[in-house]
């Protein structure tokens, strides 16, 4: 980390638990940033764990020597957890998808289509029992 890079925020805005804003990074003498490394940066800006913090939706501008992005810092891991989408949490191994393939999720749902009333329930459990 040789190079100089600057972290400031904007449009700040406080939830119950959580902070949320937009992040703006100025890198000059680099290409793009890691996210990782922003959250570092954040997290000893604000005083907390990189591990509550999520960066997400960042955009290099023009030039290449800007990038804006959205960022959300909860207040614990567990409300982080509760209140984030699932892949989200999953960038940062807190959650761990399902393996399924397209074909083992669609096969109950269409069979579920065929029946009507209380015998969906029964229709959407595997047959292999």
């Amino acid at each position: 980390m040789n190079y100089m890079v600057t972290t400031w925020t904007r449009k700040f805005m406080t939830n119950l638990l959580q902070r949320q804003m937009v992040v703006n990074v100025l890198h000059s003498a680099k290409t793009t940033i890691p996210k990782t490394e922003i959250r570092q940066k954040l997290a000893k800006m604000y005083k907390t764990t990189s591990d509550v913090i999520f960066v997400f939706g960042f955009r290099i501008h023009f030039s290449g020597s800007k990038t804006t992005g959205f960022r959300v810092i909860y207040h614990s891991l567990d409300y982080a957890k509760k209140n984030e989408p699932k892949h989200r949490p999953a960038r940062h191994a807190l959650y761990e998808k399902k393996k399924t393939s397209r074909k083992q999720q669609k096969e109950p749902k269409n069979r579920m289509k065929k029946v009507r009333g209380t015998a969906k329930a029964n229709a959407g459990a595997s047959k292999k029992e």
